[in-house]
């Protein structure tokens, strides 16, 4: 039969055409491909509806032309998500931040009737349509982000709505106010408004809470704590008209964890080390000389380093005034023990004439001189009898010119009626007292007054 004959064809002949099974079996499954790809080419009305909405849309619209003109003004809602903000730059007084910033505004000739109420579309169509000409009026630099596109949302609604997003990262300017540096705070700006469209043709409005931030952990303030923001509206005046501008200002609060490390704990360390040579001998001239100069030296340094974070401003910051208080403190440990050497000095001249004259006028008398009266110049014990010369001259009547008395005896005399009686010999142990009290008093001022005043 025929049937047998194919059969027996399709044997002796492997590739023959006769033989398609297989061949029926992909015809199958191109149809069920075909039939697929039918399937999900289906919606191709909706691209070819929306590609006539903006055919349309676009076939009589004048994209230099603002919304209502000559009819009203232009309302731009304006949203702020700020990304980050960060970092501070106190010497060039800028600050970096990183935005999305959204406007919305009615453009009646953008209108349509369609079932899709919303159009998302993306920078492509942004060139063609007419869009605010916002400027950021503090801005140094602006970049616009383009990878791995251009950073830009443009969403059309059926009533004629826009909005109109893009990234942006702003170095803006931020006028810091030194003064209490380094427990200063301030509020750092983000003014905008338009560059061309004074108050009649375009107005600026926040919306409800417009301005929103991200999640702090990633900001880069570094030295700074983000305290919060606050916007504002104003009109300013000028020649070409009154305009809107808006402000975000945003509250930081400078942390003192680095300057407490790099600059007052060093500075506290060396003005207690100065007073270290009050509990040095006074003979010791080469130890005490050695650490006065060092740590002036010392002081000189980190007050030259501290100015290193700072702009150079005119006026005096909270840190100038404790870096030059602690110079001054360790100047005067040092000025302290060349008044000491020097008094020592005279003390001990002095002490050698009068022992000379006590002498000669004793012999005149033929009487002999009193016990103690030759004193040893190399020891520290000259002191003892020095003060019968002094004591001489000052029971004689006889007026002392200097201020202070070195004399016990001297105290008591009518001619010392209103001086003070010091021991200038007995300097270090007053300045053991003296240094440490009024440091620490002028620490209690200068932090309560600058933390808490």
């Amino acid at each position: 039969t025929s049937e047998k004959l194919l059969e027996l064809l399709c044997i002796t002949d492997k590739h023959s055409s006769l033989c398609c099974h297989s061949e029926t079996v992909e015809y199958s499954e191109e149809d069920y491909d075909d039939t697929t790809v039918k399937q999900m080419l289906a919606p191709r009305s909706q691209e070819t509806d929306t590609t006539e909405i903006l055919n349309n849309l676009l076939k009589e619209y004048d994209k230099k032309l603002r919304p209502d003109i000559g009819v009203k003004p232009t309302v731009i809602d304006v949203d702020i998500f700020v990304n980050s903000i960060g970092p501070v730059s106190s010497i060039n007084m800028e600050y970096q931040i990183d935005i999305i910033f959204a406007q919305t505004w009615i453009d009646s000739r953008l209108r349509y009737n369609s079932t899709m109420k919303i159009l998302t579309l993306n920078s492509n169509m942004v060139g063609l349509i007419w869009l605010p000409d916002t400027i950021f009026r503090n801005s140094k630099t602006a970049d616009s982000h383009w990878i791995t596109m251009p950073n830009q949302l443009l969403r059309i609604w059926n009533d004629g709505k826009i909005l109109y997003t893009l990234r942006l990262t702003i170095n803006a300017e931020c006028q810091l106010q030194l003064h209490n540096f380094p427990m200063d705070e301030h509020s750092c700006p983000l003014i905008f408004s338009s560059y061309g469209y004074p108050q009649d043709e375009m107005i600026y409005k926040w919306r409800r809470n417009s301005v929103a931030a991200a999640d702090q952990k990633l900001w880069r303030l570094y030295q700074f704590d983000f305290m919060g923001l606050r916007n504002t509206t104003d009109i300013i005046k000028t020649t070409a008209g009154d305009y809107v501008v808006m402000t975000v200002f945003f509250n930081l609060s400078r942390r003192m964890g680095y300057f407490t490390i790099q600059t007052y704990i060093p500075c506290i360390l060396t003005v207690v080390l100065s007073w270290v040579s009050f509990w040095i001998k006074k003979d010791a001239t080469p130890a005490r000389t050695a650490l006065g100069i060092t740590t002036v030296l010392t002081m000189t340094t980190l007050s030259s380093v501290a100015r290193t974070s700072l702009p150079r401003v005119s006026y005096v910051t909270a840190m100038d005034l404790f870096v030059t208080v602690c110079f001054l403190f360790v100047f005067a440990a040092l000025m302290e023990y060349a008044t000491l050497n020097y008094c020592s000095y005279s003390s001990q001249r002095h002490s050698s004439m009068g022992s000379n004259t006590t002498v000669s006028n004793y012999s005149a008398l033929n009487v002999r001189p009193p016990p103690h009266t030759i004193i040893a110049l190399n020891n520290s014990l000259y002191w003892q009898d020095f003060e019968d010369t002094c004591v001489y001259e000052c029971l004689d009547g006889k007026d002392c010119q200097s201020f202070f008395c070195c004399f016990e005896e001297c105290k008591g005399g009518g001619w010392r009626k209103g001086r003070l009686h010091i021991d200038l010999l007995e300097l270090d142990a007053y300045s053991r007292v003296f240094f440490p009290t009024s440091f620490l008093l002028f620490n209690i001022v200068y932090w309560v007054g600058y933390l808490y005043l």
